[in-house]
Parts: C-alpha cells; sequence; structure tokens
C-alpha cells in the first residue's frame, strides 16, 4: 500500500493508513487515548477535547487526535516520522483542565445514576482528572427530555459529546434530535418535543458516555456488579444479533449488545434489548392436561401419559415455531420419524426449497452489504423486519449505494427507487435486467417472507433468483424467525409445507408455534414457555425453557450457526426442550439413542456437519433457478406490529407501551 505512513507515538513507532487520525493510530500501537465524543462508527465531532495530544514540532499547543489525519502531520527537519506524545506535561494539564470544564456544571450524583459503575465519566475522571474543584458557583440546570417510554432523560449531566444526535441521524435515520444554543445556552433536544420514532433508539443509552441517557425500564433495578453476564444470541429477529444477558438472581434484568462485525456491528434492536420483561410474565411453569374441557394442574409423568395415550395408533404431525433451538428440532424429528408422522417448521406458509440452502438462505452475507453499490429488496421491509440489517443497508447507502423497492412504499430511513408493489413491477424489472446489455453493479438481491407466503411463492423465489443469475448478484432470503434457516438445515420439513404436514393429522404436536391457528378436531400438544395462542387451544400442555434459559444453536439469515447461552433457569417444574422431547420418547417407547446435550449434538452434527462450524457462513451451492408462472397480486409485508411478533413480546408490559405509543404516532400523522 503506498498511502502506508509511519509515525512514532510515545517512542513507538508503527505504520498506519494515512488517512487513519492520530487515535486510531495510537489505538494500533497499543496506547489509549482517552475520548467523549469520539465513536469509530460515528463521523468525527471533535467537540468533547478529552483526546488532545501533543505534537512534537506542531502548533505550540494540543491538538485534537480524533480530528487530526496521520498524512497531515509534518515529518521531522530530516525527514524523520512525526512524533506524538499522549504523556506530556503538556498533555496532562490540558486534560486535566478539559475534566475541569466538564464537571463544571456535572451534579455529580453518581450514588443515584444507573450510569455509576459503568460511566466513562467516571473512569476517566479518575484516570485523568484532579482531586479538586476551583468551582463555587451553582451549577445549570436543564428541562429533562421526554423521549419515549424506553429513554429515560437526566439532561443535567450531558456534556454534549452529541453521539446521540449523530447515532440517530446517521445510523438510526431519524432527524428528531439535535443541539441548539452556544456556550451554556447549548442544549441537547429534540425538535417540537417529539418522541422518539426509531425502533433502535435502546443503543443511544449504550452510546451516552455518562447518565444522561439511561433504560427507562431497567432504572433502579440493579447495579452493574451485581450482575451475572452471560454473553448469547439474540432470536426476536433472525439477524442473530450478539448480545448480553444480565441476570440477577434468577431473574433477567438487562440485554445490551456485543460487538460482531458480521452480524450486527455494536447495535441492537429495541426489542431484543427491552424483551427482558416478557421472559417473567404469562409463564407456563407446570404441566397442564386438559379434563373435562378445562386445563388441570398435572404430574410430568401424568401428562406424559395423557400424550403417550392420545398419540397411540393415530397419525402425528410436528410443527416447530419461531424460536425453537436446532437441538430442539432435530430431537422431535428423530421422535416423530420413530413413530411414522410429519414435521414443519415453515408454519407462516412462505415457499423455502428444501435441500436447496442458496433457495432458502441464498449466497449472501450481511458484511455483503457493506460493499454493495446496489441492494435490490423484494416484498420486505427491512425496517420492521430487521431493523439492525437495516441500519446497515442505510450505512451502504450513505456511502453511495443505489436502493430499490418493490412492494409498498414505506419509510425506510433511506431514499430508494420504488419500482411498484406488485408482480408485474417484478416482472417488469426481472425482463429489463435480462435485457440489459450491460452487467448490473455489485449487487445484492434481498427477498423477503411476505413475497413468499402468496400462493405463488415458489415462483417469486425463483424469479428473485433469476434476477441474481443474469445482474451477477449476490441473493439473500431475509428471514423473520429465528429458528427458520436451523429447521430447514435438520430436514424439520414436508414436502408441500404445512397444509401436506397437517392432512389428516390426528394428533398436533405443537414446539412453541404460537403464530397460527390451529383448527379444532385434532388433539394438540403444546410445549413452550408462554401462555400465548398456542397453549390456549392445547389438550396438554408441557412447560420449557426460554431462550435465555438452555443452551442452544440457532441460524441466522445467512446460514451462520451460532451458540445462544444459558443465563437462567426456567422457572417452576419447566424444562429444557430437548430434555422434554427426549424424556417423552421414553414413555412412548421408542426412546432417543442419547441421554446428553452433548450426545444428542454429537448426533446432529453427524446429520447436518455445517452445524458444528460454529460463527461460519458456509457456502452454498447454486441451484440455478427454474422460471414459474408468476401471479398478479400486490406484494404484501411479513410483519403489521413489530412490538407484538411472538409470545415473549406480547407478554412483554414494555412491548405493549412501545406498541401502543408507535400506533398512536401513526394514527396521529395520518
Amino acid at each position: 500500500m503506498t498511502n502506508l505512513k509511519k509515525i512514532v507515538i510515545d517512542g513507538n513507532e508503527v505504520e498506519v493508513d494515512g488517512a487513519m487520525t492520530i487515535l486510531q493510530a495510537a489505538e494500533v500501537a497499543g496506547i489509549e487515548i482517552p475520548r467523549f465524543c469520539y465513536h469509530e462508527r460515528l463521523t468525527i465531532a471533535g467537540n468533547c477535547r478529552m483526546c488532545l495530544v501533543e505534537v512534537v514540532g506542531g502548533p505550540p499547543k494540543p491538538a485534537a487526535s480524533c480530528a487530526m489525519q496521520v498524512r497531515d502531520l509534518r515529518p521531522g527537519p530530516e525527514g524523520q516520522p512525526p512524533v506524538v506524545k499522549t504523556k506530556s506535561p503538556m498533555v496532562k494539564k490540558a486534560r486535566e483542565g478539559v475534566m475541569e470544564f466538564l464537571l463544571l456544571n456535572h451534579p455529580l450524583d453518581c450514588p443515584i445514576c444507573d450510569q455509576g459503575g459503568e460511566c466513562d465519566l467516571q473512569d476517566q475522571a479518575m484516570a485523568y482528572g484532579v482531586d479538586f474543584s476551583r468551582t463555587r458557583e451553582a451549577k445549570r440546570s436543564m428541562t429533562d427530555l421526554d423521549l419515549g417510554p424506553l429513554v429515560a432523560t437526566t439532561m443535567t449531566r450531558c456534556i454534549s459529546c452529541t453521539r446521540c444526535v449523530r447515532f440517530t441521524s446517521e445510523v438510526a435515520g431519524i432527524t428528531t434530535m439535535g443541539q441548539t444554543g452556544r456556550g451554556e445556552d447549548a442544549e441537547i433536544t429534540t425538535y417540537l418535543n417529539a418522541t422518539l420514532d426509531s425502533n433502535l433508539q435502546g443503543n443511544i443509552i449504550d452510546l451516552c458516555p455518562v447518565g444522561a441517557l439511561t433504560s427507562k425500564p431497567y432504572a433502579f433495578s440493579a447495579r452493574p456488579w451485581e450482575l451475572r453476564k452471560t454473553e448469547t444470541i439474540d432470536v426476536m429477529d433472525a439477524l442473530g444479533s450478539n448480545i448480553r444477558v444480565d441476570t440477577k438472581g434468577r431473574e433477567v434484568k438487562r440485554i445490551v449488545p456485543r460487538n460482531h462485525d458480521a452480524v450486527n456491528e455494536e447495535w441492537l434492536s429495541d426489542k431484543g434489548r427491552f424483551i427482558w420483561d416478557g421472559l417473567a410474565r404469562q409463564r407456563l411453569d407446570t404441566p397442564y392436561v386438559r379434563v373435562n374441557g378445562k386445563l388441570k394442574k398435572a404430574s410430568w409423568d401424568e401428562a406424559f401419559a395423557a400424550v403417550a395415550t392420545a398419540m397411540k395408533g393415530k397419525k402425528v404431525a410436528a410443527i416447530a415455531g419461531d424460536q425453537a433451538n436446532t437441538e430442539a428440532m432435530f430431537a422431535l424429528k428423530s421422535l416423530i420419524e420413530g413413530l411414522v408422522g410429519n414435521v414443519e417448521c415453515r408454519v407462516d406458509g412462505a415457499y423455502l426449497p428444501i435441500g436447496d440452502r442458496s433457495g432458502y438462505v441464498g449466497t449472501a452475507t450481511i458484511a455483503d452489504l457493506d460493499n454493495a453499490e446496489m441492494i435490490q429488496l423484494v416484498g420486505t421491509n427491512p425496517r420492521e423486519e430487521a431493523p439492525v440489517l437495516n441500519a446497515r443497508i442505510r450505512s451502504a447507502w450513505m456511502r453511495g449505494a443505489e436502493i430499490g423497492v418493490i412492494g409498498e412504499a414505506v419509510d425506510l430511513t433511506y431514499e430508494y427507487a420504488h419500482l411498484g408493489d406488485d408482480r408485474a413491477a417484478f416482472a417488469a424489472l426481472l425482463k429489463h435486467s435480462i435485457s440489459s446489455e450491460t452487467q448490473a453493479k455489485n449487487t445484492v438481491v434481498i427477498v423477503g417472507q411476505g413475497a413468499l407466503m402468496g400462493k405463488d411463492g415458489e415462483a417469486i423465489l425463483e424469479a428473485c433468483k433469476k434476477l441474481a443469475e443474469t445482474t451477477a448478484s449476490k441473493f439473500m432470503v431475509l428471514h423473520t424467525a429465528a429458528a427458520r434457516v436451523g429447521g430447514m438445515d435438520v430436514g424439520f420439513n414436508t414436502e408441500g409445507g404445512m397444509i401436506n404436514a397437517l392432512d389428516g393429522a390426528q394428533v398436533i404436536y405443537n414446539l412453541g408455534a404460537d403464530e397460527l391457528d390451529i383448527e379444532s378436531g385434532a388433539f394438540v400438544v403444546y410445549q413452550g414457555s408462554h401462555g400465548d395462542r398456542g397453549a390456549h387451544r392445547a389438550d396438554v400442555i408441557l412447560p420449557s425453557a426460554a431462550y435465555t434459559e438452555e443452551s442452544g444453536i440457532f441460524v441466522n439469515t445467512e446460514g451462520r450457526p451460532q451458540m445462544a447461552q444459558r443465563a437462567a433457569f426456567p422457572p417452576g417444574l419447566a424444562k429444557e426442550n430437548w430434555a422434554i422431547i427426549r424424556a417423552l420418547s421414553s414413555s412412548l417407547s421408542v426412546a432417543l439413542p442419547y441421554n446428553s446435550l452433548s450426545e444428542l449434538r454429537a448426533a446432529m452434527f453427524k446429520a447436518v456437519p455445517h452445524l458444528a462450524a460454529l460463527d461460519v457462513v458456509p457456502e452454498n451451492e447454486w441451484k440455478q433457478s427454474i422460471p414459474k408462472i408468476l401471479g398478479g397480486a400486490t406484494f404484501s409485508y411479513a410483519i403489521s406490529d413489530y412490538y407484538l411478533t411472538n409470545p415473549i413480546a406480547r407478554a412483554s408490559g414494555i412491548m405493549a407501551e412501545v406498541s401502543k405509543s408507535a400506533l398512536s404516532a401513526k394514527m396521529a400523522a395520518e
């Protein structure tokens, strides 16, 4: 690379890209420079001045390391690499002065601040500040903002780093927050006192380096050092965002994102972040058996006996819901095969081709969006179906990528070319791409579940594959259910989908499928964690663990297997999903050949080897498209209410409040 530059930082010589800032070069050299306003995923503001350094031979004053590039530094008199000092007396005095200014109006209410214990201002005041204050004047006060039911504000603590403003405008794509005034009158506020209309707004809590923005539902419930932290995976959508679940005793108190550049970067959707109160509400904690039309509590032996009696000599079908892990589906499939029955995970009716991973996953990775020059969306609203993925698409758009949309025109937080909302518009796009003499740019075609749920779902999928072939594009199927790809991988499906799977079934084993209505007539066994729609229809209820209460593998929408770890324990008599199925198999006299989760995984990995390669996206062999006849309907989207898409969300008081607030805002706008 010709743009590499050498720089000496505190005596350490490093060679870095000349476009890097001094702060980034210092990180390469393993030297920490304090900062408040700088964030690697946001534009540079350069307004906190905490990152001041001394540039030898430069101006006789400290320089902001976050805003000065290495290539702009002057070399030494004989061409030596430029020298930067981060620990000189000049820098020490400058940082102490900056910290003194920051604390000038800060209320210093650490004992009652939710940020206490994990506050950047606390840490840096201890490391770089002084142990005295020269100010005796009264501190200024600011009016707190009402940002909605998720983010609490205490604006007297604000240090005007503008991270929240930059995130909402650059990443979330809303222009609600801004800074007004100058000097001591400067304040962060919202335009016209509006609340935040974004399903990514919770990320500003993580970004705030002080306690000005905190979690409203989490307020005063725990301190950081009281929490047990577990790294796991989010299952509120199919993106597979990496998260950390914080528990206090047996209760989940908080969910925050973990950094994974290839999946969610360091962002998390509001549903994934604030769902935690739903984990403790409307829980199934004991087996139930329906007697004389009413569900009554039972022991596990009684419940298993009722299931065994119902299944004896009957045709059985098993269906799996949106949050079932691969181990549970593999075990249930093995059980049903021993009983000679059908299984199905495509409970929403979307067409996904059995055995063709390039058809139900695609060939594109999430990271491919970073370099895309053209992104074509077909029948998907990523802002609702995968908010973090939508932020990535917006990031590509900000770098110059063109976006095309076929489907209902909605606000996606970025500009796009709306090509139509029906099959005719899609057929016209396909015809144009085939007849075009020039190949498309670096393109990713993304098809949503809403497009695949129609009667011509197969034709739509094949047409999307044809579009990818003719434009030399990468192809992605955007799923809405965390369990769907894993279910397809382990073969939890039947030719013909739900219709054939349930045809003539006298007993239906429902593994957490709450998003469909099961017709009367069949005997229904429901295995799940919450008393939702599936439990209401059940004749036998087998209480199971939620996704935070058992270890399991989930495969995200790009086909990446990831491990979700146990952070808490299921309530009452509820048990892990695979253990319930294993125990039931003994009652049915078709005992499964594994007695532990490790044995189950060994069998699953033998049958589906790529599941053993955690955090690796396998390459999918492309199968050529087969043209089918398209229908004539308009495209619809898979999600109508983002906040209430699963039983945990519907049990959450937080999600109910946010959903109500979003509906009110939508009605007011109309």
